[in-house]
């Protein structure tokens, strides 16, 4: 969907000749409504070409360093496939994603696991596929995931993950740089680095992540903090244990959310990032997730039931929280914009957009002004790119949607919608005691 903003930037043959924001206005409202004709609602659509802008547009702000595409955000195989095609690499957080990366045709140089308090199968899982490609990374965030890594026989690449005590992010539970859990404690790295190295471990890194979304000045300048904290702990570690191939710090780069925010300052953090880690002799990685496919995807939802009441006028529609969970776990804002031919000569009233869940949390929005919409109506939410289908789930027994990446002209469906069938297809049939 290869439509572009209204200051008529071009082309999609490289990030600069995108915007550097595309917001739900710019998506062509008469193709989305031919996508939600096609294969129903509610539906994700996943734009390609926005996604290669996006990452054509980081490469060209950090020309030097390796792009790990946080697959966390969105693990689509086709996604995974044409990033890697640009020259992306795969950052892990799970055996499930390390799997995906495998089954999109991924070698094992190309995927880094980053480990957080990994189960035994997801270890065993990982080190299997090392076993097969000796090339895979994988990252310690403890000793303790450090040990049992060598029980299971792992003698690969390694990096170890560090809480430097700096954290920045949208929301409190996403500011992982200052939290105990991801990473290991500063004063424990030097002695941990030391031990992988005496277990035959191969320590090629350093890795840390401050958080999720940072945006705003005060965000930026924590960004710079951490950076520079990194900087001094790679030293630490290289004066323990020799030199290392390459030093992460993360992803967390903020799209705009709301109409009034403006677009990640990208240049002026890649230059305070290059210049935290001047003195430091290792290749910088970033890890990058939300930035590039926050705005390359939509979820499109229909109005079924639409009620007045006292205070507000409800839209209730068919995604809710269990299709995009964002704004019932963080509050999160995304745009609403109704797709009706005739929206924007509509009257602009407040209303409220509600699932079908039974909860006060299951909202896309609440009192948001926007052109009326009746039933039967579709509406677009922007922003949905980047953990929006990752976060769904069939709580209230609701299969999941289906999701459309469109590829230029084409359109092709990616992933199927959930039937009922499925919602049962995993358990495991059983008689049945009477008990009297």
């Amino acid at each position: 969907m290869s439509d572009r903003s209204a200051d008529g930037a071009g082309g999609a043959g490289d990030g600069g000749s995108w915007p550097p924001v595309r917001r739900l206005a710019d998506w062509d409202a008469s193709r989305l409504r031919s996508l939600a004709d096609a294969f129903e609602t509610p539906l994700y659509v996943l734009d390609l070409d926005r996604a290669r802008a996006n990452y054509r547009r980081l490469a060209a702000a950090f020309p030097d360093a390796e792009i790990a595409y946080a697959a966390k955000a969105n693990g689509l195989v086709d996604l995974l496939r044409v990033l890697c095609a640009d020259g992306a690499t795969i950052e892990c957080a799970s055996a499930g994603e390390v799997y995906r990366a495998r089954e999109a045709g991924i070698p094992g140089d190309l995927i880094r696991y980053t480990a957080v308090n990994p189960p035994e199968r997801d270890l065993e899982y990982v080190v299997d596929a090392w076993r097969e490609d000796p090339t895979l990374t994988i990252t310690a965030g403890a000793w303790d995931t450090v040990r049992r890594l060598a029980e299971l026989g792992y003698g690969g690449r390694l990096c170890l993950r560090v809480t430097p005590g700096v954290g920045a992010g949208h929301h409190a539970a996403v500011r992982t740089g200052g939290d105990a859990t991801f990473g290991l404690p500063a004063d424990r790295l030097v002695e941990t680095a030391r031990d992988a190295v005496d277990r035959g471990l191969d320590l090629v890194g350093l890795h840390a992540h401050v958080g999720s979304g940072v945006l705003d000045a005060d965000q930026r300048a924590a960004h710079r903090r951490f950076v520079a904290r990194v900087a001094d702990l790679v030293t630490e570690v290289c004066d323990a244990t020799g030199s290392l191939d390459l030093v992460s710090v993360g992803g967390g780069f903020g799209v705009p959310y709301r109409s009034d925010e403006t677009p990640l300052a990208l240049d002026a953090l890649a230059n305070a990032t290059r210049a935290a880690l001047a003195d430091v002799d290792a290749r910088l990685s970033i890890e990058p997730g939300r930035y590039l496919v926050a705005d390359a995807g939509v979820l499109l939802t229909e109005a079924n039931t639409v009620k007045e009441t006292p205070t507000t006028r409800v839209v209730g529609v068919d995604a809710g929280m269990t299709t995009l969970l964002r704004p019932a776990l963080y509050d999160a804002s995304h745009a609403v914009r109704p797709l009706a031919p005739d929206a924007p000569d509509r009257e602009t009233i407040s209303q409220t957009v509600s699932g079908p869940v039974c909860e006060s949390a299951d909202l896309i929005c609440a009192d948001r002004s926007f052109p009326r919409v009746e039933r039967g109506e579709l509406l677009a939410v922007g922003n949905a790119g980047a953990y929006g289908y990752e976060m769904t789930s069939t709580y209230n027994a609701r299969p999941r949607p289906a999701t459309v990446v469109v590829d230029g002209s084409d359109a092709r469906l990616a992933r199927r919608r959930e039937s009922l069938s499925d919602l049962a297809r995993l358990e495991v049939a059983t008689g049945r005691e009477v008990v009297e």
